[in-house]
């Protein structure tokens, strides 16, 4: 007799062994396509599908409609507004939903590295998001998702407006569940005073058990309903052969109440529903708290994405949503509007508020070829904008990919503490049993509440806490002040170093660059040495560059070819004429001339000088107090420059430099990084492309906002806003984000230390044990959340 697919309802083929367990019985499958979705539907937990269908699903295509939509997540269209492309590798910020401590981050990360074209993912628990990359060509989005859902956690593409909404749902839940909880833990309190304080001592033995019916009605919602969250933490932990922060509280709360339910019914030993609702009530109320905390440092950097309007008006006049914009749309931006994209200015002036990047107050002019960022705001006059970047790749969205990067990087502090927390789990389990096992000898009436308090006392939430929510506050604050971070180590090591390197153009100088000279040394017009000059510049990009754009005439000179000699200066032929621009030792070599140090730039024709430039760039004005700062903090400073005219002196001898290196190649500068002592830390601040490599070797790197892609790509953090002294404050916030987490660490080994041996002794009563571990995680969060103050 032939079998139809439980799936599909078509003929089973003979021979065929297709079967999933569904409902509590075998069901055949006739084909491999409907055994994988139908157990991915009950792995899912949405069984119940096959209950309430009322007909058989297509062959191998139905699918309910939770795992349904996360194919939607394939489609080109969609992910434009979410996905960027680094390498050959597609990136993603994911949402998570249901994660509760470093062992759910841990969980996560382990059971999707070794999924195939999964090239790495990181999960953040402060800010329950995740950093996801793939391999297109070997995987889907949508098979990543479902991975992630079939551990028991929701995952969704970041969006900030959506997880506003999903913090509010799981903060009602809490809500919901809180109240339940405190209700009933005062119900049955109160019942507790009758039981075990004896005020009704001559409550005969019928009315005292009646009490205890009365007690197990209020407690069980509790444990049915409230205590859920810490059970299904603990059930995924377990299902994934792992030990995680609820598996000790789910369990010492699940002997406690079917241990009273059997004192209950068999009218004999002690019941302890007063302590399951207790501890049910104070842990939500702690994870409520801690929520929140940990709540108020991941919204700085997710709002950055509510900054971008909803509409946009394109040219036409046409208003369309603005997370559709492409690259070559122009739209129309009016007074006072937030921008809806990248992109660059094409008609119209006015001045900026960027003071969400750069944390600086004062609006910036922008006109016709400027560029412009998605969330800034529009001042007083109507701009008409290109758009240059798509969503996913804007300066906001990377603003907040980098910030999750750096607050998922953990340092090697934050590694160990993991690594403790999970095993000091299972050391947990093992000291409650060893307990148990020596109190039911000694006090037999004890033993259980006594196991029960060290189960609860020791759980190491805090331990998980100490230094990622550190992290997350001390990121979010840095993207205050105006500064990027690339890389997860700046914090540890902005601490440690003793050694800045600094380069002069556009760094310690305004990078304004100015003409106020032009010697000639052939009949050539100044007019058509200028052009001539703007002409080959126009092919770099450095302030230096940028001081000839002025000069520069479309309708003369044209160079056959231009190659940037990167560190020299640039070379160009027109016919048979070879030009050459930059350093003297580069471009004219040979020639004699006094005072030749007051020249920067050095214009030559077929070796032979044509014309000497001189240049003026103002000193920063922060750039005094910078140094100053430093020297008062110990932090010798180097100026390390490709120019080698008399103005490097100058500003050397302004500022108080303790060693020059001038005239330095790129190669030079990283030659001169290598050659310092190990004992020195060094970081390097940069801009141009000559920086990049200097950049890469440092111990540390910061790229000024300005400079030019190249460098900002080699640094290790931009400064968006070029104001120097922001980095005495990333400094002073590095070093008490380390004081922080120490301190963290501290209260949260010191204070297991102090419980454990008392709890094992008797010492500590289970409502006790519960208060002490909710409130040591609240102490910890509350602790970094300080980083997030202004004045500290």
């Amino acid at each position: 007799m032939s079998k139809d697919c439980y799936h599909c309802s078509e003929p089973v083929p003979s021979g065929s062994h297709f079967q999933v367990d569904i409902l509590g019985e075998t069901r055949d499958m006739c084909c491999p396509g409907c055994e994988s979705v139908a157990q991915t539907i009950v792995e899912n937990g949405l069984s119940s599908y096959y209950q309430y269908r009322t007909a058989p699903a297509d062959k191998a295509d139905l699918i309910p409609e939770q795992l349904k939509a996360l194919a939607h997540y394939d489609h080109s269209e969609i992910q434009k507004e979410f996905i960027r492309t680094n390498d050959n590798y597609k990136e993603v910020t994911l949402s998570l939903d249901g994660v509760s401590c470093a062992a759910c981050a841990w969980l996560i990360e382990k059971q999707l590295a070794n999924a195939q074209g999964i090239h790495q993912i990181k999960v953040n628990t402060s800010t329950h998001r995740a950093l996801l990359s793939w391999n297109p060509e070997e995987t889907k989005l949508s098979t990543l998702l479902t991975l992630i859902h079939q551990l028991g956690y929701k995952a969704a593409p970041f969006e900030a407006d959506k997880q506003e909404e999903e913090y509010h749902r799981s903060m009602k839940q809490y809500l919901y569940r809180l109240g339940i909880a405190g209700l009933a833990t005062m119900q049955v309190m109160m019942l507790a005073v009758a039981l075990y304080l004896e005020v009704f001592g001559d409550l005969d033995a019928e009315f005292r058990n009646y009490l205890r019916y009365v007690s197990l009605v209020f407690a069980t919602p509790v444990m049915l309903y409230s205590a859920l969250p810490f059970y299904m933490n603990a059930w995924r932990s377990l299902k994934a052969k792992t030990l995680g922060m609820d598996v000790p509280v789910s369990i010492a709360m699940l002997f406690a109440y079917f241990a009273s339910v059997v004192a209950t019914v068999t009218e004999s030993g002690e019941v302890f529903f007063e302590s399951v609702a207790m501890f049910t009530f104070f842990l939500l109320l702690g994870r409520f708290l801690e929520m929140r905390a940990r709540r108020k440092a991941a919204a700085i950097t997710g709002n950055l994405l509510k900054l971008i309007p909803v509409m946009a008006t394109l040219t036409s006049g046409k208003k369309v949503p603005a997370r559709t914009l492409d690259v070559d749309d122009t739209v129309i931006v009016p007074p006072g509007e937030h921008l809806p994209a990248d992109g660059i200015v094409i008609a119209g002036y006015s001045a900026i508020d960027e003071s969400m990047f750069t944390g600086e107050s004062m609006p910036v002019a922008k006109k016709e070829t400027d560029p412009v960022y998605a969330g800034t705001i529009n001042g007083d006059g109507n701009l008409t904008v290109k758009v240059t970047k798509t969503k996913a790749d804007s300066l906001i969205s990377n603003i907040v990919k980098l910030q999750d990067e750096a607050q998922m990087s953990k340092p090697k502090v934050a590694e160990i503490a993991d690594l403790v927390a999970r095993y000091f789990v299972a050391g947990i389990l093992i000291i409650s049993a060893f307990t148990w096992f020596y109190w039911h000898e000694t006090k037999p009436d004890d033993a259980f509440w006594i196991m029960l308090s060290v189960l609860v006392a020791t759980c190491p939430c805090a331990l998980s806490l100490a230094t990622p929510t550190a992290i997350t506050c001390s990121t979010s604050r840095l993207a205050q002040l105006g500064l990027m971070l690339r890389r997860g180590h700046v914090l540890e090591t902005l601490c440690k170093v003793n050694r800045l390197v600094i380069d002069k153009t556009g760094t310690l100088t305004e990078g304004n660059i100015r003409l106020t000279q032009v010697h000639s040394f052939t009949d050539i017009s100044e007019k058509e040495v200028k052009t001539i000059a703007s002409e080959m510049e126009s092919f770099a990009n450095h302030p230096i560059a940028r001081a000839f754009s002025q000069y520069r005439d479309s309708t003369q000179t044209h160079f056959d070819s231009v190659k940037n000699i990167i560190g020299s200066g640039l070379q160009g032929y027109i016919g048979n004429d070879e030009w050459k621009i930059g350093h003297k030792a580069f471009a004219a070599q040979d020639c004699l001339l006094e005072n030749h140090q007051d020249y920067q730039v050095w214009l030559s024709k077929n070796g032979q000088a044509v014309a000497a430039f001189s240049l003026d760039d103002p000193i920063r004005q922060e750039s005094k107090a910078l140094i100053q700062s430093l020297h008062h903090l110990g932090i010798k400073v180097t100026m390390l420059t490709g120019d080698s005219s008399s103005s490097v002196k100058k500003v050397a001898n302004a500022l108080d430099i303790d060693e020059v290196i001038s005239g330095a190649t790129p190669q030079g500068k990283l030659d001169y990084l290598k050659s310092l002592p190990k004992s020195e830390i060094s970081l390097m601040v940069g801009d141009g492309i000559n920086d990049a490599p200097t950049l890469a070797g440092a111990h540390l790197s910061i790229a000024m906002g300005s400079g030019t892609d190249v460098a900002k790509a080699s640094a290790d953090m931009i400064l968006l806003g070029d104001n120097l002294s922001r980095l005495i404050e990333a400094r002073e916030l590095a070093m008490k984000t380390r004081k922080i987490i120490r301190e963290n660490l501290a209260w949260a080994l010191g204070y297991n230390a102090i419980i454990l041996p008392l709890a094992v002794m008797g010492l500590v009563a289970p409502y006790i044990a519960v208060v002490g571990m909710s409130g040591s995680s609240i102490i910890v969060v509350s602790n970094s959340l300080r980083l997030l103050k202004e004045n500290g």
